[in-house]
């Protein structure tokens, strides 16, 4: 719905002009309330979202409440979106109550831990990121937009309509750094990619400057093992194109050392595209227990290397966990049940319930 002056009843901020694993998540819960709410996009823009908004204008948007609430919600998700609401609501004096979802499951630094205990309502979205911040309302997982992630009619062809050569192909999706573990995922493409002659694997995402060198590393290792033109870096896509490359693949291999959430393996698991993964973020919840995904050891990437192997050697095998995928993402991750969740904790704060 669009947004006016008397009738704005939520505030969804975007400050952050890359789109990173944050702002898929506020992109794909975006599109649900646009039918559920009178709200405005304030910042940067977001895939199918409303056309953005400045800040100055979401403090306009803000001075008087809709009819039939009390005040408006603004909800945030990274630390110069949470002082841009504090602002508003502390020093503006708007009628604004705060809403914020944390992902992390480690320990906040000092200035994040006293933004977070300045909000209104804190959304977790697991158990364990519920232990590290106040005021948790609910714990709501990320979801992920079915209708958009849906799976290939033929795989094969699906992946030619790529560009990338070879006949199947799997990818590392995510920021280019050690945390990442884009290393790892090297690593075991080395060891696996000789085994399959027609399989090629991407590095999909941008390396910032303070991580070239850690680029350009991974990058010597694959021309030296000879495998440059099996294992590429086309670096980071456009969102809009993300559901097409997932559904060409044929699995999906996110090894960080830390993620407090991790959308990737869901948005394939939609896709119809099983995953291997290091045990973090969520990764073993979205597993099923082996059924969507294989958990695999850090820093092992024979380990890895074999599980995509048995994985990619067996068609009814890979058949079956695709199959397996989308009914999980359809059936528990998606995101209906994540906007139905945030949604009641906006009804909490509008009816006065603490």
């Amino acid at each position: 719905m669009t947004a006016h002056p008397s009738q704005t009843e939520l505030i969804v901020t975007n400050f952050n002009r890359n789109f990173t694993g944050v702002s898929a998540t506020a992109a794909a819960v975006l599109r649900h309330q646009m039918n559920d709410y009178t709200l405005a996009l304030a910042g940067h823009p977001l895939p199918h979202g409303p056309d953005p908004i400045s800040k100055r204008a979401a403090f306009k948007l803000s001075r008087k409440p809709p009819a039939g609430r009390p005040f408006v919600i603004w909800h945030v998700r990274r630390n110069p979106e949470m002082r841009a609401a504090l602002w508003a609501r502390d020093v503006l004096r708007l009628p604004v109550k705060i809403v914020f979802t944390s992902a992390a499951q480690r320990r906040h630094s000092a200035y994040p831990r006293w933004l977070i205990s300045r909000m209104d309502a804190v959304i977790a979205t697991t158990k364990a990121a519920a232990t590290y911040v106040p005021n948790v309302f609910a714990v709501v997982p990320h979801g992920v937009d079915t209708d958009v992630f849906t799976p290939a009619q033929n795989k094969p062809l699906a992946w030619e309509s790529l560009g990338y050569g070879g006949k199947i192909g799997l990818a590392s999706i995510g920021r280019i750094r050690p945390e990442k573990g884009t290393d790892r995922f090297v690593q075991a493409m080395l060891r696996l990619l000789p085994h399959h002659p027609d399989l090629t694997a991407l590095v999909i995402g941008r390396a910032a400057s303070a991580h070239s060198a850690f680029l350009n590393g991974l990058k010597q290792q694959t021309a030296e093992a000879g495998l440059s033109d099996r294992l590429l870096f086309p670096g980071e896509i456009p969102a809009a194109a993300m559901p097409k490359l997932m559904r060409g693949l044929s699995a999906v291999v996110q090894l960080p050392r830390y993620e407090g959430y991790g959308m990737t393996p869901l948005e394939g698991m939609a896709s119809g595209v099983p995953f291997v993964a290091t045990d973090a973020g969520s990764y073993r919840a979205f597993s099923q227990g082996g059924q969507t995904g294989t958990i695999v050891p850090d820093d092992a990437p024979e380990e890895t290397a074999n599980a995509l192997n048995s994985l990619l050697a067996d068609p009814e095998r890979l058949a079956a966990r695709s199959d397996a995928a989308r009914r999980a993402a359809v059936d528990v991750f998606s995101i209906q049940a994540e906007a139905q969740g945030i949604a009641k904790v906006y009804d909490r704060l509008w009816q006065g319930l603490g």
